[in-house]
């Protein structure tokens, strides 16, 4: 597991206890179900509920068995009496492994949905706070036209509301229990077993199972925690790219007594995105993996089996925090205003050519000979660093098209702000 990284709560999910104390959940609900039918004694319930494992003691048999079910069976029957030869009846391992890594998922998934629903209500503050904060829109990384701070960081929360839709998409998939025997057939333990069993422990009774839960639904729960961990990436990755020095439009927190570097005091990194960044790629990782572990021999192997025991925890533990991780460096996200308008004018007024050559196809241009004029005026104030609108105002080839109050008019920065509150109330931030 990913130890550094881990959040109590989280890790508690993914321990041995948890583990084990599942395991005994589900072997006790089979009993249960074998007792509705009247295999089992109905009086010896009441013993089998009090059941109980010890981990010293299943490490100790762990070391004989080679196998951690049978080493877990035998410390469990060490604590009850004659009643011990009901617990497992009918069953194979992964009837216990497979539905009890479903509750563990289940309750991985709940600390997920509230982390996902504290960082949407971050980020719908923060758009609301600075939807009409100006600042430069880039594609491929150069200057493009305006928008605002508000509006990107109302894209990011739309996109939290998918990643809750996806998770909760996820959830439902992995929300299943097998109690089917040894290779599925119902051979040593009735379906009426599952069903019982799996509605005491809030699961569904997986239409049809082989020895194991079919791996595509441990893939889908994996791949969606690796989009999200990406989404998070993403806007890590924007934030890391405002923070340049040369760009200097937001900054991640910066701690009193904290330290950039160790040779240059000066330095204040966004080192918060950045492990951000590099986390998300181990979640992503580890979504292959689990799309490798679909294919499995006949009714199953245990290739899956060594890899989940990483890839299940360690996915849940970097989400979790890393959503927690992002959701602090929104709370504290400094934002500068004021550099964002410097920016806006760094090119010379150079953002406003599309105005310009709108502006002259309405008077009657045709769209090559306008694009040509404007272009060849963006291209020398870029070269000489100029100011554009000066170039404008002397070009006759524009001049007789536009005066100078028109083109004046075309120099303004509302012109991109005029449908923001309907953007931003479009997707509920209004």
């Amino acid at each position: 597991m990913i130890e550094r990284y881990s959040r109590p709560q989280m890790k508690r999910v993914w321990s041995d206890e948890s583990k084990f104390d599942k395991w005994l959940q589900v072997e006790i609900a089979v009993c249960e179900a074998w007792a509705e039918l009247g295999t089992i004694p109905k009086e010896a319930i009441p013993r089998i509920k009090k059941a109980r494992y010890d981990l010293k003691r299943i490490d100790e048999i762990l070391k004989i068995t080679h196998h951690d079910m049978t080493a877990f069976l035998r410390s469990v029957a060490e604590s009850l009496g004659d009643e011990s030869r009901f617990i497992h009846l009918g069953l194979t391992s992964s009837d216990i492994m497979d539905t009890a890594l479903s509750l563990q998922m289940i309750e991985a998934v709940n600390i997920l949905e509230q982390d996902i629903a504290e960082l949407t209500q971050v980020l719908r503050e923060k758009a609301i706070e600075h939807k009409h904060t100006i600042m430069m829109g880039r594609t491929h990384g150069v200057h493009a036209e305006p928008i605002t701070f508000g509006l990107k960081l109302a894209l990011w929360h739309e996109e939290m509301k998918r990643n809750r839709q996806r998770l909760a998409e996820a959830k439902r998939m992995i929300s299943v229990g097998k109690i089917s025997g040894a290779v599925g057939t119902y051979a040593s333990v009735p379906p009426q077993v599952e069903k019982l069993a799996c509605q005491r422990l809030g699961l569904e009774a997986a239409p049809l199972s082989s020895q194991i839960l079919q791996r595509d639904r441990h893939a889908q729960f994996v791949t969606t925690l690796a989009i999200i961990a990406s989404s998070l990436e993403k806007f890590a990755t924007e934030i890391r790219g405002l923070q340049r020095t040369e760009i200097l439009e937001v900054e991640e927190p910066f701690e009193p007594g904290q330290t950039g570097s160790s040779a240059m005091p000066h330095k204040r990194n966004p080192e918060l995105c950045e492990r951000i960044c590099g986390l998300a790629r181990l979640v992503r990782g580890h979504a292959l993996t689990s799309m490798e572990n679909i294919a499995l021999w006949h009714e199953r192997d245990i290739s899956h089996s060594s890899t989940e025991r990483v890839i299940l925890p360690d996915s849940c533990l970097v989400l979790d925090y890393i959503l927690s991780l992002f959701t602090n460096v929104m709370k504290g996200l400094q934002v500068y205003p004021e550099r964002m308008r410097e920016n806006l004018e760094v090119t010379k007024g150079l953002i406003f050519s599309q105005r310009v050559l709108i502006a002259l196809i309405e008077k009657g241009l045709g769209r090559d000979e306008a694009y040509e004029i404007v272009q060849r005026n963006s291209m020398r104030a870029w070269r000489e660093r100029v100011s554009f609108l000066e170039l404008l105002q002397s070009d006759p080839d524009v001049s007789k098209h536009l005066s100078t109050a028109e083109l004046e008019g075309l120099f303004d920065y509302g012109y991109y702000l005029k449908h923001v509150d309907e953007a931003i109330e479009r997707v509920g931030l209004g």
